[in-house]
């Protein structure tokens, strides 16, 4: 763990050692963490927008080639015109920042909505309540490292009997009606021809991730939900990589006749060798908190680095990946 400026520590950071960024940053002027250098007190939308950009341009710098971005946020309102909106209005915040990023050179491959199962209530009387956040997902290159596999889930649809042609306008979308950008329904009608409901090890999880918020006894009042991060670093960090040169070991979906499809040994995906060896994957969280982001890397056996700016949030961080890793208080630093 790193006690630190996140910009500032990142730069200390060799180049492309990183396989996947995880975080959550200060949310617009909704917490004040008592700390000099914080994020989030910025007097306008844009100066947070423009701060964390330079934080992500060192983010990009130490992802490899094949790794991605998990950026949690959330949207706050205005309270006067100089903050970037009409008073009352939405800032759009985490929208701003993700234009931004892609005009940078990411790749927005996804905006995953969090919807709370179990939201703070509000008593705000002339608009809804606020039950979601985002989690943008950005790539640096199209080819990149993403486990699905290892994140499906259980198929709900009933099996049909196979048939031969599908009933236009029941079950797909007409070809006619495409657009040029629309995604293609050929895989799938294919599987409903074949009386199969879908890719043998599960579904797809999609872009809504209903996840419930996580109470915290402690001096942090914002932090990740576990099966977020835990949904995250399967997808997005590998379990091991090349020692050499970094890409990522995968796991091959097994079919066998009259048995359930299961997942393969790990297996390199370089050329580097068999003899060469690998490690595990890592993850990095430059805005730690209170550190729910090591604490999952440890369960799922992931290497982890967190940056914390805030010395007692650090504390809080350090005892609680400490007791992840069944070790004595202390016993953690010497570890990281």
């Amino acid at each position: 763990m790193l006690v630190g400026d996140a910009r500032a520590e990142l730069f200390r950071l060799p180049d492309a050692s990183v396989d996947i960024v995880l975080t959550s940053p200060p949310y617009f002027r909704l917490r004040d963490y008592q700390i000099e250098g914080q994020f989030g007190l910025e007097p306008d939308v844009g100066t947070w927008v423009g701060m964390l950009r330079k934080v992500m341009a060192e983010v990009a710098r130490v992802l490899v080639p094949t790794g991605t971005l998990w950026l949690n946020l959330g949207d706050s309102y205005s309270l006067h015109d100089k903050q970037g909106a009409p008073p009352k209005s939405l800032l759009l915040a985490p929208e701003r920042l993700a234009a931004a990023l892609v005009a940078d050179g990411w790749t927005l491959r996804n905006k995953v909505i969090w919807s709370k199962t179990n939201p703070m209530p509000s008593p705000v009387r002339d608009r809804l309540s606020t039950t979601h956040e985002f989690v943008y997902v950005f790539a640096r290159q199209k080819r990149y490292f993403f486990d699905l596999d290892a994140i499906r889930q259980p198929h709900v649809s009933v099996v049909r009997p196979p048939r031969s042609t599908a009933q236009p306008g029941v079950d797909s979308v007409p070809a006619s009606w495409r657009g040029p950008n629309s995604d293609g329904g050929s895989g799938l009608a294919k599987l409903q021809a074949a009386g199969v409901v879908g890719h043998p090890l599960g579904k797809n999880p999609g872009d809504v991730w209903r996840l419930p918020t996580v109470g915290f006894k402690g001096q942090h009042f914002a932090t990740f939900s576990p099966k977020l991060v835990e949904r995250a670093i399967l997808a997005g960090c590998p379990e091991a990589r090349c020692v050499r040169c970094r890409l990522p070991w995968r796991r091959l979906a097994i079919r066998q006749a009259g048995q359930p499809a299961r997942r393969g040994k790990l297996l390199p995906t370089c050329g580097c060798g068999a003899g060469v060896g690998s490690e595990l994957g890592l993850v990095l969280d430059p805005f730690l908190g209170s550190g729910t982001t090591g604490v999952v890397a440890e369960r799922l056996k992931r290497d982890w680095l967190g940056v914390e700016l805030h010395p007692a949030y650090a504390e809080i961080a350090e005892e609680r990946i400490a007791a992840a890793r069944g070790q004595p208080r202390g016993g953690m630093a010497a570890a990281a």
